[in-house]
């Protein structure tokens, strides 16, 4: 399969896999810390793309690429996900963190416009609200039967979750989309899980309990979230504007939703239905190709 080919089929592969993320934190966090979790899954990641780099013979990275990986990866890794990590393990329902999450496009777009000069046409703009549009509605249908608590710690760190999602993309999207893909992703690996280990020292005594369910949140986490699904994302930054990839993420909340409901029967409503149509329809607007 070439590149092209590729590149048709990622945007749909890379929502299919990153809306799981919200289902292996939900796993993850039950015998084990946030952090701790996410400590060790991307350590584990780290490890198993440098081995891969080193077999194929990748080119390694320079010092300024190692710095603005590093870089990269505590907004992308650190930030985004130990800040949902932390909220889901807090009890913030799964419809807000969504919600919260959802709003990272628009972010994203914004800052991208004013930061990197990226212009969007009025089509892509409608695309972004009209997703957004489609996370509000699948929100609605979740805040119905959801019975978490919804804390001021954790809407703080939804809060810097996506600051950091969104200041990770852009600065892939300017400064690292030419570094090595495989040592630049363990890279920033390295960076994060650095970081989210002296958190989860510091916070948590580095909890980690050893359980089947724990080893099998951590094995899909490292395969299919940290290596299959950010390979791809980083795959398509290096290939279009940052806010026409960041507005995959629109779909992630509805995907979560219908997840959930075959998952743990969790309630799945019209709205929800509604919302991953809008969602759908939102991605299109902003990422097709003009005629």
């Amino acid at each position: 399969m070439n590149a092209r080919s590729i590149e048709r089929v990622a945007p749909a592969l890379f929502v299919a896999l990153w809306s799981t993320g919200f289902i292996v934190a939900r796993y993850g966090t039950r015998d084990a810390g946030p952090f701790t979790f996410l400590s060790v899954r991307l350590f584990i990641a780290a490890l198993i793309l440098f081995a891969l780099a080193r077999v194929m013979k990748h080119e390694r990275l320079s010092r300024q690429d190692i710095g603005i990986a590093a870089l990269v990866g505590c907004g992308m890794h650190a930030l985004y996900l130990g800040g949902v990590f932390f909220a889901v393990s807090r009890g913030l329902p799964s419809g807000i963190t969504a919600l919260i999450a959802g709003t990272q496009p628009v972010l994203t777009a914004i800052a991208g416009r004013w930061l990197l000069r990226e212009k969007l046409s009025l089509r892509q703009w409608l695309g972004i609200a009209v997703g957004l549009a489609g996370v509000l509605a699948v929100v609605v249908d979740k805040s119905r039967s959801s019975s978490g608590e919804i804390t001021a710690v954790a809407l703080i760190a939804m809060a810097i979750s996506v600051v950091g999602m969104a200041g990770g993309t852009l600065l892939q999207r300017a400064r690292g989309t030419s570094m090595p893909l495989l040592a630049g992703t363990a890279t920033q690996y390295v960076a994060a899980g650095a970081v989210l280990a002296v958190v989860a020292v510091a916070d948590e005594g580095w909890h980690f309990e050893s359980t089947l369910q724990t080893w099998l949140a951590t094995a899909w986490a490292v395969g299919v979230l940290s290596i299959a699904a950010v390979l791809l994302m980083l795959f398509l930054l290096a290939r279009h504007a940052a806010a026409r990839v960041s507005s995959l993420f629109f779909l992630t909340p509805a995907l979560s939703t219908v997840e959930g409901a075959m998952l743990f029967d969790e309630h799945l409503g019209v709205f929800a239905i509604v919302g991953l149509a809008a969602a759908a329809i939102g991605v299109y607007l902003t990422t097709a190709p003009r005629r």
